[in-house]
């Protein structure tokens, strides 16, 4: 476990170098079409900013974009001693506890450390799992704030939010502005592959994420609960009934626990989650083992 905390760590770290690197070569391809070599730093300078306010209000943001609301303790008991027995077992602070009104099966958890995290619970979870099957899957959760999986996928929200807005910006400057001359058509034809291309490599960074990282935090919720078959029966159930949320949000897909978008859809060929039968299958063999 202290290997893939320290790793996740240096995984953050490569996440924003990687970052800066591709915002600092759509900001240069800008930069030389319109002639103005002073965009380039003042983008970077920007982005920088950006990395900073999103390393502190990231959560916020990711609860938002999902229509998640905070709860206390009175709002729904069960959900919230759930997450406090499971953060006492695992030597955790107590995290922020939120419900999403959505009703299909599903959670995610986030924030920047253990200290300052949130698990959510969409209301279908509630309504479908009974205790075990609930405990299971928030206890995964969990797994990913003690892994600092959370710190992780922060980044890398930020990273297709902001990579997403440049890709837009290049797009309706190379479409809107005159091609005076064959040096801006170059950089021109340059600036709309990177944009078409920029969106697809922050998907696959997403998917970079891991599918390890859900495998290692279904690992953790078997062992803090001790109760293999609860996780995986409420894999089986999320698997028949389907876990897409009726908000389709691909910055935050990597988060949740079960892909929260439409198999159909062209953002599914970049889902971080492995499949469910497969999870299921190495639960069930942990549970054998055991």
């Amino acid at each position: 476990m202290y290997s893939e905390i320290a790793s996740n760590k240096r995984k953050t770290f490569y996440i924003f170098i990687f970052f800066m690197l591709v915002v600092g070569v759509m900001a240069w391809l800008v930069s030389g079409y319109l002639g103005s070599t002073y965009i380039t730093p003042y983008v970077l300078i920007g982005c920088l900013v950006y990395a900073v306010i999103t390393y502190y209000s990231g959560a916020k943001m990711a609860t938002a974009v999902n229509g998640a609301k905070q709860i206390e303790k009175n709002d729904n008991p069960r959900l919230w001693r759930i997450v406090e027995n499971l953060a006492i077992t695992d030597g955790l602070p107590m995290p922020k506890v939120y419900i999403m009104d959505d009703p299909a099966p599903n959670a995610f958890a986030t924030g920047r450390d253990p200290n300052h995290a949130i698990v959510c619970a969409t209301t279908g979870l509630l309504d479908m799992m009974d205790d075990k099957e609930l405990q299971g899957v928030m206890a995964h959760e969990l797994g990913h704030v003690k892994n600092y999986d959370i710190r992780v996928s922060m980044y890398a929200f930020a990273l297709v939010a902001v990579i997403a807005v440049l890709a837009d910006v290049i797009m309706y400057t190379f479409w809107f502005r005159d091609n005076d001359n064959n040096n801006n058509g170059i950089f021109m034809i340059i600036g709309i592959v990177a944009a078409i291309i920029a969106p697809i490599v922050a998907g696959m960074i997403q998917m970079a994420i891991s599918r390890k990282r859900e495998y290692l935090a279904d690992a953790d919720g078997v062992l803090s609960t001790r109760y293999p078959e609860g996780l995986a029966s409420a894999l089986e159930k999320i698997g028949k009934t389907g876990s897409a949320t009726q908000k389709q949000n691909t910055a935050t897909a990597h988060l949740f626990f079960a892909s929260p978008l439409k198999k159909r859809t062209l953002t599914g060929l970049f889902s971080t989650h492995p499949p469910i039968e497969d999870r299921v299958a190495r639960i069930r063999n942990m549970g054998t083992k055991a």
